[in-house]
């Protein structure tokens, strides 16, 4: 890094992406830190007055905190997960993204039982563009199976481009690992694993539309511009309007009732300020590790606990990764850029509002300056002049806090 002119690592690493500098990116940071330390100690009080109440002789410690947590969920949200799972199943939230995609852009998925796949579980979908036209290929991948690797995540088998002056389509891997049917049940999933297909797809939407000329201005995008078409996504997800297309009983096929519906919005906030403090103070700790002169021996512990020192978090809470197991930051390109994934829920948040402002979700004039700046020419511009040019303005993190509900 100072043999390219940088003072070290983290600003090497900032310089292409939004942020642009190490300073801007601490800045971000402290902005969620001081509300979501505020609101984690809000709960902790929370937990603290349950074992209270239970009669326990002692102070909640961090291991203590997850079980706790589901007391006060039930106590303040009364939302079971069984419940809820069952308007889930996974064909109704594949078709809930494509409703979605449908009533924004216009697309729309032909099943095709005429395409090669690689195993018998995974359903191919041929994707016409709103004036007909063929736009790409889809896999999704659903269920784990020996071998496979965890996780989700979105893919191409091969990416959009041209030669000689036509359009290759891309093709496009959602790749999860959600539970397969049992018994006389089929697959039914989590909120999270709801809200996770939902975020899968949206980088499938962006494979989609991508339409540089060049590699380099095909989906090459800076790391803390990528998350932003996928986190948006989420967004759609939960609203009630959504939620009465998709989220139907896989026994009655009745909508999500309207209490149901309010018990998943109210939880939402559930557990926040614990998220977005241990999130954040990892992030923190990626900035000081490749912000700081590392010349001479180095006492990892010592290092971490003056680094969360220094930021106040309190004793209840560990950063979501410590140093050694800190994978993100260790030959994943996540360097220095744990923060995005932080960064790109300002963006989604303030790109979602925009849609909540206009009075309409799929306000279409929206998604078309979205496709075409976000999706389609991201790579054309600086990632800031990108999201300027379909908003209007820079983002606000307003929305994120009130989206967490640390406002």
């Amino acid at each position: 890094s100072q043999i390219l002119g940088f003072n070290n690592y983290a600003e090497y690493s900032v310089d292409v992406n939004m942020a642009e500098t190490p300073e801007n990116v601490y800045n971000f940071l402290y902005q969620v830190w001081e509300p979501a330390l505020e609101r984690a100690k809000e709960e902790r009080d929370d937990m603290q007055a349950i074992i209270n109440r239970e009669g326990g002789d002692f102070e909640l410690e961090s291991w203590d905190w997850w079980y706790y947590a589901e007391k006060v969920r039930k106590e303040k949200y009364d939302l079971d997960e069984e419940e809820l799972k069952a308007y889930f199943p996974i064909d109704n939230v594949r078709d809930g993204v494509f409703f979605v995609a449908n009533q924004l852009y216009g697309l729309e998925f032909i099943k095709r039982d005429d395409i090669p796949v690689y195993h018998e579980e995974v359903e191919v979908f041929e994707v016409k563009d709103n004036d007909g036209s063929h736009l790409a290929v889809l896999y999704i991948d659903p269920h784990p199976r020996p071998s496979k690797r965890s996780g989700a995540w979105c893919g191409t088998y091969r990416r959009g481009s041209y030669k000689d002056g036509e359009r290759i389509a891309p093709v496009v891997t959602m790749v999860m690992n959600f539970s397969r049917p049992s018994g006389d049940k089929p697959a039914l999933l989590s909120w999270d694993e709801t809200e996770t297909y939902f975020h899968e797809f949206g980088h499938a939407l962006h494979n989609f539309f991508a339409d540089g000329k060049y590699d380099r201005t095909s989906r090459s995008v800076p790391r803390d511009f990528v998350e932003l078409p996928s986190q948006v996504m989420e967004n759609w997800a939960g609203e009630p309007e959504v939620l009465k297309v998709y989220a139907r009983h896989y026994e009655t096929n009745e909508p999500m009732p309207d209490d149901l519906i309010e018990k998943l919005r109210n939880a939402q906030h559930f557990n926040q300020g614990f998220i977005n403090t241990e999130y954040t103070a990892a992030a923190i700790l990626d900035m000081d590790w490749h912000t700081a002169d590392h010349s001479g021996d180095i006492d990892v512990n010592a290092f971490e606990k003056a680094s969360m020192d220094r930021i106040g978090l309190i004793d209840e809470i560990v950063p979501r990764y410590r140093t050694t197991n800190f994978g993100h930051i260790h030959g994943t390109g996540y360097a220095a850029g744990y923060y995005v994934y932080l960064w790109a829920g300002v963006l989604d948040a303030d790109a979602f509002y925009a849609f909540k402002e206009s009075g309409d979700l799929f306000n279409q004039e929206l998604a078309a300056k979205f496709r075409e700046y976000v999706h389609a020419k991201n790579s054309l511009y600086e990632g800031m002049d990108a999201y300027v040019r379909f908003r209007g303005k820079a983002p606000a993190i307003d929305g994120l806090l009130k989206q967490r509900g640390l406002d």
